[in-house]
């Protein structure tokens, strides 16, 4: 009896394990579950977002919407490297934009699909696809990557953000490579993303109205809380979106030393 259980057992634990390697396939695989409920392969996606070493942060306000994001980790070696080059913020729609925080590769690669979508909506229905809307496409897409053994979860966090023509309100979203999308007042994603939630959840305690100058500084404010550091203007990008001009743009380097200015002036008052 002690060596058919013994069988039973290694046949059971050798079903739980990929042909010819060790590793259990729930580990590997990502439509199988672990035994604890969890699909470690989109806990991998969620860590290789961390791991980039870059922290973006979202605000919408009373009348706009921004985001800031770094345009390189901290401590990166290559000195040589031309920072304009490096951009994780793309504009989908002349009103909606994306910042992919995460493999850059990844992050690329669902800009220019969303890119392709957008497209195709306004073709079939003859106007703009609603940030909504395409939070919604980029949380299916990613997962249907969850179901598939030849799909692999994309190492990225997009922050969807535009102005909603019917409502006439701002909008900023977060979607995660699990595949599920969220609306946010504020929201942090990345290596520090914690630190940056913290700040913004004290600061945005009583549900300020925040005007759209104010919208800027608070992102920057709290990326440069996260960091524990003051940013130059080459450092970061930001785009930005508003109700009374609603096409997405990226501020130039002069608009964002502008606001860094009064962000040091706020801080010495």
């Amino acid at each position: 009896m002690a060596a058919a259980g013994s069988a039973g057992e290694s046949s059971v634990g050798s079903s739980r394990r990929a042909p010819g390697n060790n590793t259990p396939s729930y580990d590997r695989i990502v439509t199988v579950f672990a035994p604890n409920g969890r699909l470690y392969q989109v806990d991998y996606a969620r860590n290789a977002v961390r791991l980039e070493g870059v922290t973006s942060v979202g605000v919408r306000g009373a009348d706009s919407a921004c985001v800031v994001g770094q345009r390189r980790a901290r401590g990166t070696k290559d000195k040589l490297l031309d920072t304009a080059s490096v951009s994780r913020l793309f504009p989908i729609t002349e009103r909606v934009g994306l910042l992919a925080t995460g493999i850059a590769g990844d992050g690329r690669a669902l800009a220019h699909e969303a890119r392709n979508q957008t497209a195709e909506f306004r073709f079939k229905w003859g106007y703009e696809m609603p940030p909504d809307l395409l939070a919604q496409w980029i949380a299916d897409r990613a997962q249907i990557c969850t179901q598939y053994v030849s799909k692999r979860p994309s190492g990225v966090v997009a922050m969807v953000m535009g102005i909603d023509d019917e409502k006439e309100t701002p909008q900023l979203f977060t979607c995660d490579p699990a595949g599920y999308f969220l609306g946010h007042k504020a929201a942090s994603v990345g290596h520090k993303d914690r630190e940056a939630v913290n700040f913004l959840e004290k600061k945005m305690k009583n549900n300020p109205s925040l005007s759209f100058p104010e919208t800027i500084q608070m992102a920057i404010s709290a990326l440069q809380f996260a960091l524990k550091e003051d940013l130059k203007a080459t450092e970061i990008e930001v785009g930005v979106v508003r109700k009374d001009d609603p096409t997405f743009r990226l501020l130039t380097v002069a608009e964002i030393d502008e606001h860094l200015k009064a962000i040091n002036q706020s801080k010495q008052n």
